[in-house]
């Protein structure tokens, strides 16, 4: 062999490993990107656990949250039950502790009727007691109604009968009262019974 064809074919093996060299990175490669993707997918699959886990923890706590709320609120609708039981049980009481004074003025008074005689001392007493009556009840809100020589309202009087206007301008409207209306804080409480000219 001539030296010329030792050099080419020396050549000829080194291009031959090179090529073995070359295409052994290309295995070894693609071996690293199948790894690569692996593990890529296992750290897409804690991540979907993680987010699994974290959202099940977030459905708890709002879960959690309704049922507290929903005691609370029923807590609160019994509560505010019972309050509304007590408060029309005792919702006149304020109104007949300031009434007792009243009460006890009308004994002495009654007790004084059996033994004076004195008519004006009597009918002084009992304009006392009246007034005293009258004043207490209007500073817990009770107004009477104007009703006299008022035109006639069904929403606020009540006509008892109706008779001959004793003058034209009277007809239609209030003659005479049989029973006062009331207001208790500009409410209506109770219409007026009245009679009515025609």
């Amino acid at each position: 062999m001539t030296e010329k064809e030792q050099d080419m074919q020396t050549n000829g093996q080194a291009n031959n490993a090179d090529g073995n060299e070359n295409s052994m990175p290309d295995s070894n490669a693609d071996e690293n990107i199948n790894n690569t993707s692996d593990i890529t997918n296992e750290a897409e699959e804690v991540a979907e656990i993680g987010d699994m886990e974290k959202k099940e923890q977030e459905l708890n706590e709002l879960r959690d949250k309704y049922l507290r709320l929903q005691a609370e609120f029923d807590n609160y609708r019994k509560r505010t039950a019972r309050e509304r039981i007590e408060l029309m049980q005792t919702a006149s009481k304020e109104v007949i502790i300031s009434l007792l004074d009243v009460l006890d003025d009308s004994e002495r008074a009654t007790k004084q009727m059996e033994v004076a005689t004195d008519v004006d001392a009597l009918k002084d007493g009992v304009m006392l007691v009246f007034n005293k009556l009258k004043t207490t009840l209007q500073a817990k809100g009770l107004k009477p109604m104007e009703t006299i020589h008022t035109s006639f309202d069904p929403d606020l009087h009540d006509a008892i009968t109706e008779i001959p206007a004793p003058t034209p301008d009277l007809q239609g409207k209030v003659v005479d009262v049989l029973q006062e209306g009331y207001y208790l804080n500009d409410k209506l409480i109770r219409h007026a019974k009245v009679i009515v000219g025609k």
